[in-house]
């Protein structure tokens, strides 16, 4: 999986040369993989079918939260590859629960990349109230030295979920990972709201999907109208 170009002697060991060269292929496999994901939720409009998709985003992780990340994991620099799985970072955010067990699903079933891990972090959410599920894959990204396969990480979320993720994610910044005790337990309760929103909109989930259609329609023919 290395390329011997990408890393060489510094000071402190083995380090890398030239960052370009060794995030060019993530940057790849990222724009590969929304267009991927974004064709599956297109497949579900065109059929004029409920999507487990919302939206896709993806990005590949800053330099300096590698090299941070590292430094926690104790992670040489030339063993990046294989220990940071989530330099390529794809998000895919759904409206409801079930609609990221559907999108789970949909992925083991991909013949253009390998799962290689899962974590449920719905059912069994972590200690700070986040809660999504992660899918470890291994991805082929052709380059002009060959295949090379890169790790990327998949979070499937609830537009709750990932509300709630994006504000801990700032305070966590802002905090430098030491989140207050009083702002710790607020975080908690609200992950625990967010949790009770998904359950509550879940049961009227036929209901909501019904409304969608009937607006999609109306737009549609006003569409059609204004041509």
């Amino acid at each position: 999986m290395r390329d011997r170009y990408t890393f060489g002697a510094t000071k402190g060991g083995a380090g890398i040369v030239n960052w370009d060269m060794f995030l060019a292929p993530y940057n790849q496999a990222v724009d590969e993989l929304k267009v991927k994901l974004r064709g599956m939720r297109a497949q579900y409009e065109y059929g004029s079918m409920h999507s487990p998709i919302e939206f896709v985003t993806g990005r590949v992780k800053p330099i300096k939260s590698i090299l941070s990340k590292a430094k926690k994991k104790q992670t040489p620099h030339n063993h990046l590859e294989c220990e940071i799985q989530d330099i390529a970072g794809l998000r895919v955010v759904c409206q409801f629960v079930d609609d990221i067990y559907a999108v789970v699903d949909m992925l083991r079933r991909r013949k253009d990349f390998g799962i290689i891990e899962e974590k449920d972090y719905i059912t069994k959410k972590k200690d700070s109230g986040y809660r999504s599920f992660h899918v470890i894959i291994e991805y082929p990204v052709e380059t002009i030295h060959g295949e090379k396969m890169l790790l990327a990480e998949i979070q499937i979320r609830t537009l709750a979920m990932n509300f709630w993720a994006t504000n801990e994610h700032s305070l966590n910044y802002k905090y430098s990972g030491q989140i207050p005790i009083d702002v710790q337990s607020r975080l908690k309760r609200a992950s625990e709201a967010a949790f009770l929103l998904d359950e509550e909109m879940s049961k009227i989930r036929n209901e909501i999907q019904e409304a969608q259609v009937i607006f999609r329609h109306k737009y549609d023919d006003e569409s059609d109208d204004d041509s």
